[in-house]
């Protein structure tokens, strides 16, 4: 039997960069028949779902297969108590906290029907998520009681989420030769009042039910200009909009496009909604209980919200740091590991939350 640890490493050390999820899916469900039974290992394009109806309450267990592109990390390894590697917090180690729940007969013979979804398609587009596919043909999954996304949670219990919109925001210019200047219009500078505005804005806290969420706007990507000598006729941005439950996805929509009224065009290109804040669930009380985690806000966007779209109360709970994600020198905490599956163990092994639903 592996341990966590050496489980990690495993996982770690099996590229799987978003669009390239194959070999890490089918790694982890051939790890997973022996123990399930090939019948409860189903794959839908490169992701799994992993579990055995029988009537009991269902949980559920949800990770995403991919990493952001590397860094040039090394291979993984320990220094300090630490697990070091590309995708080693976000979120391998909470593949491998699955893995072993998934694997523990204990846990199978428990009070629940516990299953495991490793998704790929999570770091990029929300039109390529693989989590929307498996929801959408495994419907059944909506019945769900409860579902633990295992992304690193800084030892707290997150709430809900912030949802994401991402616009492309454009200047339009008129070229000219560098040295004559007023026979064009820079786009570039055009752009220059308004970027100034968008600098100086700070973020916007709101509190629901105690958890402090924030706005935030962030252009995160600009290109524009043809060459040295001649002055740039187009101006593009990518704005990156974060903003909190209170706010539909409509709602955020029309808001971002009123906050880009300015410029000459806006499209936007990507988004996803909200996760619903659900403090007081059974399953996050038991939760709270077993753990001794503190309820938090969660800042970046995460599967919670949608989970929440089918109807199905999420939390996010797993090992490591938010902070670690797409680091250089990405790692987690090995006791992160042990403190996560434990406290998942002791809460789906425990018979009392059945009678709390």
């Amino acid at each position: 039997m592996k341990t966590l640890e050496e489980t990690l490493t495993w996982l770690v050390d099996i590229p799987s960069v978003t669009g390239d999820e194959g070999r890490i899916c089918t790694a982890i469900a051939t790890r997973l028949y022996p123990s399930l039974g090939r019948d409860a290992v189903v794959r839908f394009s490169d992701s799994l779902i992993v579990g055995r109806r029988t009537g009991r309450p269902l949980l559920l267990l949800a990770g995403h297969l991919d990493t952001v592109p590397s860094q040039g990390q090394d291979p993984a390894h320990v220094a300090r108590g630490r697990l070091h590697g590309l995708g080693a917090a976000d979120m391998k180690a909470g593949l491998a906290v699955m893995i072993h729940l998934l694997e523990d007969p204990s846990i199978q013979a428990g009070p629940y029907d516990v299953f495991g979804i490793f998704y790929a398609g999570e770091e990029g587009p929300s039109s390529g998520n693989q989590l929307e596919e498996v929801l959408t043909r495994a419907a059944w999954v909506s019945q769900a009681e409860f579902a633990v996304v295992l992304e690193p949670s800084d030892g707290e219990l997150q709430i809900g989420c912030n949802g994401v919109i991402n616009a492309m925001v454009s200047f339009e210019g008129k070229s000219a030769h560098s040295a004559r200047p007023w026979l064009g219009e820079n786009a570039v500078t055009k752009a220059g009042e308004w970027m100034t505005r968008l600098h100086q804005m700070e973020p916007a806290e709101v509190d629901i039910d105690g958890l402090v969420y924030r706005e935030v706007i962030s252009v995160t990507r600009a290109s524009g200009g043809i060459a040295n000598n001649i002055i740039p006729p187009r101006f593009d941005l990518n704005v990156n909009y974060r903003f909190p439950p209170t706010r539909s996805l409509k709602e955020a929509k029309a808001y971002l496009a009123e906050m880009c009224s300015e410029a000459d065009g806006f499209v936007i290109t990507d988004s996803a909604p909200s996760g619903p804040v659900r403090v007081d669930t059974p399953f996050v009380t038991k939760l709270a209980k077993i753990s001794g985690a503190p309820r938090a806000a969660k800042q970046g966007w995460t599967d919670v919200a949608r989970f929440g779209v089918y109807g199905v109360p999420a939390v996010n709970y797993g090992p490591g740091e938010a902070a670690q994600a797409h680091q250089v020198a990405e790692s987690v905490a090995l006791a992160d590991l042990k403190t996560v599956y434990q406290t998942l163990h002791s809460v789906l092994g425990d018979e009392d939350l059945g009678d709390n639903r």
